[in-house]
């Protein structure tokens, strides 16, 4: 393991923002730490950057305790949400300043630079500085700056936080396409889900202090642990199980709430004996999916998800009435531990 973090706590005043913590991060992988403002993501980044030190727990770092280490001794590098880059100097010295710190030779330096601007698709504006680039390039040269060192580890802390989505969108996938070129260890924080589903090998869902999950993508979406995650990830109806929704299904939920998926509602013009009754509010186009809001006849509102071709096939529009049943429907024990049931 790259990274091992175990029984770390960490208390603010009265606030615990690390309630024992015990995770292992793999070699090589990126992983995102992803929660609600609050949750504990960021300081457990610091905690293993070094610049916020646990109250109790340890920390390892490729295989040797790096618990008390100071943040230089650690070998990482660290990428913020504002770039930090120094506006006195140009790209090209941006990005060697960590290695003239380290007194690393002239020509290996030019080197390093050369193969990084290459890397992150600047070559050629190494003498520019950053004033001249646009947010996602100075983004870029931060990263390049952070792995110019060669860390064991690169902490990346809402990087691109301050941009706008396009530019997000496009260097979300660079990032998952440089990672796999370096193979460095890599941790995301990030708040946004979409982001984490994207780019992650692995995802840590975080609330209040304390890891919900850790697995893949596809694991945290399709087989989510607690009634938080599922909540978290993605979008979900949250339905008490009285709802005649599930008067004809077999569904036996242990809680007063049934978690639905909006693409796990299956929409039909014409009745049926496992169907329910429901009126069509409103219609929203999202590009390649349409979201339909629907009022059930017990007066719960229901969201559904369709392909542009069901919706070609339905033609639904507002004051319709249509019938509706869930395909797949989850509850959660009120002890989180224990699994949930689907149908």
């Amino acid at each position: 393991m790259a990274i091992v973090v175990e029984n770390v706590n960490k208390q603010f005043g009265s606030f615990k923002a690390l309630d024992n913590i015990n995770l292992e991060i793999k070699k090589g992988s990126l992983v995102s730490l992803l929660g609600p403002s609050g949750s504990g993501k960021s300081t457990l980044l610091r905690a293993i950057a070094g610049l916020e030190p646990p109250d109790t727990g340890r920390i390892w770092i490729s295989g040797e305790e790096a618990t008390r280490k100071t943040v230089q001794d650690r070998n990482i590098g660290f990428v913020f949400q504002h770039y930090a880059l120094f506006k006195h100097l140009t790209i090209r010295e941006n990005i060697a300043f960590g290695l003239r710190i380290r007194n690393a030779q002239k020509a290996r330096t030019n080197a390093r630079v050369n193969e990084l601007l290459e890397l992150i698709q600047l070559a050629g504006l190494g003498d520019r500085y950053p004033s001249q680039l646009s947010g996602g390039q100075r983004q870029r040269v931060a990263l390049a700056r952070a792995l110019a060192v060669a860390p064991e580890v690169l902490l990346l802390d809402e990087p691109f936080g301050a941009l706008d989505a396009k530019v997000r969108k496009d260097l979300r996938n660079w990032l998952r396409r440089l990672h796999d070129e370096v193979g460095v260890t890599a941790v995301l924080v990030t708040h946004d889900q979409e982001e984490a589903m994207e780019v992650s090998d692995e995802i840590v869902v975080m609330n209040k202090g304390r890891i919900e999950q850790v697995g893949t993508p596809a694991a945290i979406y399709d087989h989510p642990a607690t009634a938080f995650v599922m909540s978290f990830i993605g979008p979900v109806n949250v339905l008490p199980s009285s709802s005649r929704l599930f008067q004809h299904s077999r569904f036996d939920s242990p809680s007063p709430e049934v978690f639905l998926r909006p693409h796990d509602v299956v929409i039909d013009t014409n009745p049926g004996e496992t169907r329910t009754s429901a009126i069509v509010n409103r219609v929203i186009h999202l590009g390649w999916e349409i979201e339909a809001e629907l009022t059930l006849d017990d007066g719960q509102g229901v969201k559904a998800i369709l392909s542009r071709e069901q919706f070609d096939q339905l033609k639904l529009k507002p004051e319709q009435r249509v019938y509706v049943r869930p395909k797949k429907a989850k509850s959660f024990p009120l002890t989180p531990s224990v699994a949930g049931l689907a149908v």
